[in-house]
């Protein structure tokens, strides 16, 4: 099956131009875990953000960066000069 491939759904939609929107978010070193976790998830499940990457500094506070697909719909109409 070397020569008959297809490409998979994500190498089809970055082949058609697909990009992503990303969204950095800064989290204080006061904030707990939990409440942490919580603004995450509520991104992720409101905003169909996912996590793209996390950093957490020497100071305790954490950057974390949500990306989500830009996604441009196409018309489906065909003009017609009638």
């Amino acid at each position: 099956m070397a020569h008959g491939r297809t490409p998979t759904r994500r190498n089809d939609w970055s082949s058609q131009g697909g990009q992503w929107e990303y969204r950095v978010l800064t989290i204080p070193r006061s904030t707990s875990t939990g409440d942490a976790r919580r603004l995450l998830t509520d991104e992720a499940e409101y905003g169909r953000w996912e996590l793209a990457r996390t950093r957490l500094y020497a100071g305790g506070e954490r950057r974390v960066w949500l990306r989500r697909k830009i996604i441009r719909v196409r018309s489906t109409l065909a003009s017609s000069a009638g």
